[in-house]
C-alpha cells in the first residue's frame, strides 16, 4: 500500500507496522498507548491528540478520517524519533562498542545517546535501531 492510499486508521496502523514503526507512542485504531499522539473519533469530529501522565490535549481536529489519517501520517514521518526501535540501555562502554560493531557488520542503521540514568555520575547509553532494521537485530535486544 502507498502512502496516498492510506485512507483509514486500520490501513495507516498497517503501513506503520509494516514500515517498522513502534506502536508505544502513538494511538492508532484504539490501540492504548502511557504517552504520545494519537487519532480518535469522537461524536464523528476526528481528533489528533497528545497525551501524557493521563492528561490529554487536543492538538488538532478533522472533519473526515481521511484528513486525519493523511495528517498523523504526515507528522510522525516528519518525527525523527518515530520509527526508531530501543535495543537496549548500557553502562559499559565496550559493551556499547560491541553492539555498533555488530550493528554496522550487519549494515542496521542506528542513532545512540548517552542519558545521565542514576545522576550525573552514573550516565548509560542507550541504542536505538532505525525501522526495519530491527528485523536484523532480534538477538541484540538486551532484555532489562
Amino acid at each position: 500500500m502507498t502512502e496516498t492510499e492510506i485512507k483509514t486508521e486500520l490501513e495507516l496502523e498497517q503501513w506503520l507496522k509494516e514500515n517498522c514503526y513502534p506502536m508505544h507512542s502513538y494511538s492508532i485504531n484504539g490501540n492504548f498507548i502511557y504517552e504520545g499522539c494519537g487519532i480518535e473519533n469522537n461524536g464523528g469530529l476526528y481528533q489528533w491528540y497528545y497525551t501524557e501522565r493521563g492528561e490529554k490535549r487536543v492538538l488538532e481536529y478533522f472533519a473526515t478520517e481521511k484528513d486525519a489519517v493523511q495528517y498523523a501520517l504526515k507528522t510522525i514521518k516528519e518525527d525523527e524519533h518515530a520509527n526508531r526501535n530501543f535495543i537496549g540501555m548500557y553502562k559499559s562502554d565496550q559493551e556499547v562498542e560491541q553492539i555498533l560493531s555488530e550493528l554496522i557488520k550487519r549494515g542496521i542503521e542506528y542513532w545512540t545517546d548517552k542519558i545521565p540514568y542514576g545522576g550525573m555520575n552514573d550516565w548509560r547509553t542507550r541504542i536505538f535501531v532505525i525501522g526495519c532494521g530491527i528485523k536484523n537485530a532480534q538477538d541484540l535486544i538486551k532484555d532489562e
